[in-house]
């Protein structure tokens, strides 16, 4: 049984406590948060312990760290898990800073730490499926993408100050999709931004909508949508183009059901939110972070994964602020 220490509390830290304690070849041991009740809170859930930082790394029966903490404590986290010589699983970005996360590179390669950076998407069966097929030529060469992520509503405006920004924040998950569908690094990226939904968000300094363009150095293009309000709920779409057709993954609803009458054909709702659309990709990912800690597997996303999401974010959010393409 491998000892898992959870740093953060929050919404997504009780995700992930809740996959470790169900998977069989886990154990949660530790809970690491600021806020006293929050970490006794999922502590008492789950069967582990409350503790601080530096108790829960020193102890030698803790195998694995999930850094699940506020998006600015990732990167230093994730380094002290490292020089602990523990296995980590690191949400998403590793840090808002590019120039700070690309300096941190070397250290992590020095201590050979083995860490998973949590872009879930990947653990999708939808999407999983897609770039199976893509890579397996079932539509030729791919030429374009489209993704598609648009939130069913905005997040509190309290949230907008320490997000990092949509780019960083909402869009860095597609960054990681595109890299991970186009099968070769963007060269450019063109970006615009828009406040279409809150007006206070653009007090706050940021956008709520944007519109991507990444080109590849072979020409591929591909084009993300990012809205912070759907008003029909959580959609979540890859569309592949290729020279022999096209692959389509899209939204998950509810149920199956449909119903028919007169009036016409009505399906069931989106899956509400990402918690819920993801949740068996949060599964297989916790699970692959088990193979990692029992059976060595070498992580399907690392940190130079992180690192390069982030310079997209940085490329666009730079791009759209001064209204020309970046190139990297």
């Amino acid at each position: 049984m491998q000892k898992i220490a959870l740093i953060g509390a929050g919404r997504i830290g009780r995700i992930h406590a809740s996959n470790v304690a169900a998977h069989p070849e886990l154990q949660l041991a530790y809970v690491i948060d600021p806020i006293a009740d929050a970490a006794k809170s999922v502590a008492e859930s789950f069967g582990a312990r409350t503790a601080d930082l530096d108790g829960a790394l020193g102890d030698p029966s803790v195998t694995g760290v999930i850094v699940a903490s506020s998006t600015d404590t990732h990167l230093a986290f994730s380094l002290k898990a490292a020089e602990a010589s523990k296995a980590i699983f690191c949400e998403k970005p590793i840090d808002l800073d590019l120039e700070r996360a690309e300096g941190a590179a070397c250290k992590f390669e020095v201590l050979r730490a083995k860490l998973l950076l949590a872009f879930n998407r990947r653990f999708d069966p939808n999407f999983a499926t897609l770039k199976r097929k893509l890579d397996a030529g079932d539509v030729g060469k791919l030429e374009t993408l489209h993704i598609t992520s648009h939130d069913p509503s905005p997040p509190p405006a309290g949230y907008i100050p320490v997000s990092g920004g949509l780019f960083k924040d909402m869009a860095i998950h597609d960054f990681d999709m595109a890299r991970w569908m186009l099968g070769e690094e963007p060269s450019e990226v063109f970006a615009a931004g828009a406040c279409l939904v809150d007006p206070e968000i653009g007090r706050l300094g940021d956008i709520d909508t944007a519109k991507t363009i990444l080109r590849t150095p072979s020409g591929k293009l591909c084009v993300i949508s990012n809205s912070r309000r759907s008003g029909y709920g959580y959609d979540q779409r890859i569309e592949a183009f290729g020279s022999g057709g096209a692959l389509r993954a899209g939204n998950v609803v509810e149920s199956t059901v449909e119903a028919w009458t007169e009036s016409g054909a009505q399906a069931d709702q989106f899956q509400n939110f990402f918690l819920d659309r993801y949740a068996h990709a949060y599964r297989l990912e916790i699970a692959h972070f088990a193979d990692m800690l029992v059976r060595g597997a070498a992580p399907k996303i690392g940190y130079a994964d992180g690192v390069a999401a982030l310079a997209l974010a940085t490329a666009a959010q730079a791009s759209a602020s001064n209204g020309a393409p970046v190139a990297l």
